[in-house]
């Protein structure tokens, strides 16, 4: 969709549009990314979901300001360092990946609240940036592209859980099709209480106590105490530069910003302008200094909150220079 002094790029066309009206209204880069990760929640649900969360890194040219907001899942309460492990003492990967054992606290509705109160326009509240997300969820939408195409695999592991296959399911009990109408009138009554009390309609109340109630009838472990403790943080990126470039990116828990940085400053000493993108010599570079970086991330970083990750020497020019030499 053609668009002028500003964009919205997401990976599902409906939930685009509603950024895109957002800006239109006079709203924000904030307000539109909030307003588009809510519909996400209705139109792209195998990942953009509510019952996760993320990260955000926002740059405000006004304030000459960037900040980073960390709202990513955290571990229940009573989450113990061998719970994913068999009776054997090695790693279950079934009980991580597909029980309720692995289901996190979630954090997107808190993150993407407190991004909207503290870097949006001020010219919408959180229920006008919602509306079009309850709208989808209630009236529904034609299953299309990416959905139609994984949901026949999706369901599988989802008709599990009579919801899920409930909303997801034709008459007959066969996942929806393309050209099909998805409508999620129970995902429609929680964005209800989200814009009519805030983080608190999904964190308290009657919607914490049915999600906990679900995840320990599942298994799981995550409780009302773990919903009603979640906080969002603001963090400070993580900074380098590249050829002239300043980076601004996310720091821990999310790796991303780090390995960035580590990749892009070993790389800093090879002549790659003058290599032919995409030939071996480029490629070998590349994975060579990815394969670094990636090798660091899984040594030493993790959540804050319980790994001291010396990310201050990972990112420097000096440590990258040492594994440039080893290439």
């Amino acid at each position: 969709i053609a668009a002028e002094h500003g964009m919205v790029v997401a990976q599902e066309r409906l939930a685009a549009q509603v950024g895109a009206d957002i800006l239109r209204q006079g709203g924000n880069a904030v307000d539109a990314a909030v307003a588009t990760g809510f519909a996400l929640a209705v139109t792209y649900p195998r990942a953009g979901n509510i019952g996760g969360g993320g990260f955000m890194v926002i740059h405000s040219a006004g304030r000459n300001e960037d900040v980073a907001i960390d709202y990513r899942e955290t571990a229940p309460a009573a989450m113990t360092h061998d719970v994913f492990l068999g009776p054997d003492s090695k790693p279950d990967t079934d009980k991580s990946r597909n029980s309720a054992l692995g289901i996190g606290v979630p954090g997107t509705v808190a993150g993407l609240a407190l991004a909207l109160e503290k870097y949006g326009s001020g010219r919408f509240t959180l229920a006008q940036i919602v509306k079009p997300s309850i709208d989808l969820a209630r009236d529904g939408f034609v299953v299309a592209d990416d959905m139609a195409d994984t949901l026949p695999d999706m369901y599988r592991r989802m008709a599990r859980w009579p919801n899920s296959a409930k909303a997801f399911s034709r008459d007959d009990g066969t996942p929806l099709k393309e050209g099909d109408r998805l409508v999620q009138a129970e995902l429609a009554a929680t964005l209800s209480a989200i814009a009519e009390q805030g983080p608190v309609g999904f964190y308290r109340g009657p919607v914490a106590e049915k999600l906990a109630k679900a995840v320990g009838n599942a298994g799981g472990i995550m409780t009302a105490e773990d919903l009603k403790s979640y906080q969002a943080v603001i963090r400070s990126p993580v900074r380098g530069n590249y050829r002239g470039y300043d980076i601004v990116s996310m720091p821990l828990p999310s790796s991303g910003g780090t390995v960035l940085l580590e990749t892009l400053n070993i790389l800093e000493g090879f002549p790659v302008a003058d290599i032919k993108q995409g030939s071996a010599p480029s490629l070998h570079v590349m994975i060579e200094a990815m394969k670094r970086a990636y090798a660091d991330r899984a040594r030493y970083l993790g959540d804050p909150a319980f790994v001291n990750a010396p990310v201050n020497v990972l990112i420097t020019k000096e440590y990258a220079a040492r594994q440039r030499a080893t290439i």
